[in-house]
């Protein structure tokens, strides 16, 4: 892993201590190496975290070895070593043994269609000084970040990170009225927003194409709907069963070539279960470091289901305990989160991350397979709700309210109350906006309450469903369920997810690694029929059943617990000096009215309604903007860890 940044412009061209500045603010993404190069037009910049060929040769920004071409990247491509073979029967010749070298090579054979042979996790610049062209690519599933900022008089300003954006004068610093619609309704935002005007991340799976005549081609390289449409010829479970044990096996095997030390996230659910597993079988147990993370709180540890994993398996397990002190830390984990951004799990993961990297720089994750597998609980709302639209909406709305008004706040993980507060809310939309309404923070009527003229209009005019639609209208003719977590990769597990695994691990420069997410498997479990994913009540069929024999059952079987803070708990005392700190410093009155702020404090603190999420999104908006309108210098370096 690593932290790229660079500028493209004729007028003014790239200053080098700009440069400096905006690799400096990147330091935490790679530790063991940081350069900047200036040709002509193009400033390039580059901060490394070792992880494949350790030695300076192939430090960044990194030539090809005709001098032609220059590269910064961030990432791993798994399959170098094959693609290093066949480029050599190209004529291909190398100067190490990194894998950003064959990518340099690679675009010289086969231009842009290289993206399609790469196996990993990416954001990359690549420069031609004979061409003068600047190619800017992300990986399929976007687990690297990469922001951009057209310049008006022509050219680019990129980054790993918006803070290193805002180390060049050029980019604005004025909220985008669509990014903080989408922030405050999700809690992160989608697609190519951003929390900046003029700011763009681009998306997932596409790749920017500059030209010296100012000519940009953006296109996406990667169509994951066609495998949703095109079903595999598997009619067989056992057939099922067979294909995915060795497609799985193998993206395991490839995630494990390190030239450092490596280990695993274990929580003791079956996704982290599965890699560790897998691990395990593929290695050495005895040697493999595995690490999870416990909360003091009830009903939030899962210690003692990590713990018979590890025992299981023969794995060396260590653990750690997240208490409540802890949430003292959200100013320095505002800043390496970046972007406003309040998944509740980004707590926990940001220490756990911590915790990993005194042992190891490498460590394999579970993330992804509730998204490909259909692992959530919002699936069987969705199978709900396909059974009992028939019920006039004039009677399901006395009755939400009836029964949110009997049922006691629990303050829990998403408790039994709030989910069925949301799917009664949502009870009389059609399927696909139901489905994105049960993961809403605010909704629009609570946003025109929240916010202050003109903000008011500016942000909640914004439809969230304009970002969601096309997306559906992509897998129109699949499956309601198929549909449905299409949508949640394309969204929530790029936007949400893959951001906090990237910013909680790269804050302690320790990279982590996915194989539910190598694209053979996502393309694999996508063209699969949804009854090897979803059965009734049961989720994750084919993976459960792969996994017989090699976990215990009661682990296999486990209901869903998910990965969450007990944030609203933490929030519900009023007098406590941390939260009456953070009370203190809520968001600007000229954003957000006051009195609706004070009340979602206050509800919450007298438990008529559990407002966790909803405080944790101003708190963290609120630190970030705090950075945004103070010195430029509050970008430079965290608060003391």
């Amino acid at each position: 892993m690593c932290g790229i940044a660079g500028r493209l412009s004729w007028d003014p061209p790239p200053r080098i201590s700009v440069l400096e500045r905006m690799t400096r603010r990147l330091a935490h993404r790679g530790p063991d190496h940081g350069a900047v190069v200036l040709d002509g037009i193009i400033g390039l910049g580059h901060r490394r975290l070792a992880i494949i060929d350790l030695k300076p040769e192939s430090n960044q920004p990194l030539r090809d070895v005709t001098g032609r071409l220059i590269i910064v990247f961030n990432g791993e491509i798994y399959n170098h070593q094959e693609l290093r073979r066949e480029l050599e029967n190209h004529g291909a010749s190398f100067a190490t043994h990194s894998d950003t070298e064959v990518i340099l090579e690679a675009w010289k054979i086969w231009g842009v269609a290289c993206l399609q042979r790469f196996n990993g996790m990416f954001a990359l610049a690549l420069w031609d000084r004979t061409a003068k062209t600047l190619f800017l690519a992300r990986d399929r599933l976007g687990k690297k970040p990469l922001y951009y900022h057209l310049l008006p008089r022509g050219g680019i300003v990129f980054g790993s990170e918006l803070k290193a954006l805002l180390a060049d004068g050029d980019v604005p610093r004025k909220v985008d009225p669509e990014g903080l619609s989408q922030y405050l309704s999700l809690n992160y935002t989608l697609g190519a927003t951003s929390m900046l005007a003029g700011v763009r991340k681009l998306e997932a799976g596409h790749f920017l194409l500059l030209d010296q005549d100012g000519r940009i081609r953006d296109e996406s390289w990667w169509d994951l709907a066609h495998h949703f449409r095109n079903k595999l010829p598997i009619t067989s479970e056992g057939e099922a069963l067979e294909a995915w044990d060795a497609l799985f096996r193998d993206a395991v095997r490839l995630r494990m070539i390190s030239d450092v030390p490596l280990g695993a996230f274990l929580s003791g659910g079956v996704d982290s279960s599965a890699v560790t597993a897998s691990m395990a079988n593929l290695g050495n147990p005895a040697q493999l470091d595995t690490f999870s993370m416990d909360f003091p709180e009830e009903g939030f540890s899962e210690l003692h289901k990590a713990l018979r994993v590890a025992t299981h398996l023969g794995v060396r397990h260590h653990e750690r305990t997240l208490h409540r002190s802890f949430a003292a830390n959200l100013a320095n984990v505002s800043w390496y989160v970046d972007e406003p951004f309040a998944d509740s799990s980004i707590l926990p993961m940001f220490d756990l991350a911590a915790f990993a990297r005194e042992s190891v720089t490498v460590a394999l994750s579970g993330d992804g397979a509730d998204e490909i597998f259909g692992g959530y609980v919002t699936y069987d709302a969705d199978r709900i709700h396909a059974l009992t639209r028939w019920i006039p909406q004039g009677l399901m709305q006395p009755l939400g309210k009836a029964v949110t008004a009997l049922l006691p706040v629990s303050m829990g993980k998403v408790g039994f109350d709030e989910r069925i507060r949301r799917f009664l809310d949502a009870q009389g939309l059609p399927p696909p906006q139901a489905h994105v309404a049960w993961r809403q923070i605010f909704s629009r009527e609570e946003k025109m309450n929240l916010l202050q003229d003109p903000w008011r209009w500016d942000v909640a005019n914004h439809d969230l469903w304009c970002h969601f639609q096309p997306l559906y209208q992509q897998v129109a003719d699949c499956h309601f369920l198929d549909q449905a977590m299409y949508v949640d990769i394309r969204t929530w597990l790029v936007d949400d997810i893959l951001v906090k695994v990237d910013r909680a691990t790269m804050a302690h420069a320790l990279e982590a690694r996915a194989p539910f997410l190598d694209y053979r498997v996502v393309e694999f479990a996508a063209a699969l029929p949804v009854k090897f994913k979803i059965q009734g009540l049961n989720k994750k069929v084919l993976l459960k059943k792969s996994l017989a024999g090699r976990l215990p059952g009661d682990i296999i079987h486990q209901k869903k617990a998910g990965f969450s803070a007990p944030v609203s708990r933490w929030f519900a005392c009023l007098t406590d000096p941390l939260v009456a700190k953070l009370r203190k410093n809520m968001p600007a009155e000229d954003l957000f009215d006051p009195r609706q702020v004070d009340s979602l404090w206050h509800l919450h603190a007298e438990k008529r309604q559990d407002n966790g999420l909803r405080l944790l999104n101003l708190v963290f908006f609120n630190l970030w903007l705090q950075r945004l309108q103070g010195p430029d210098a509050s970008w430079d370096a965290p608060e003391a860890m």
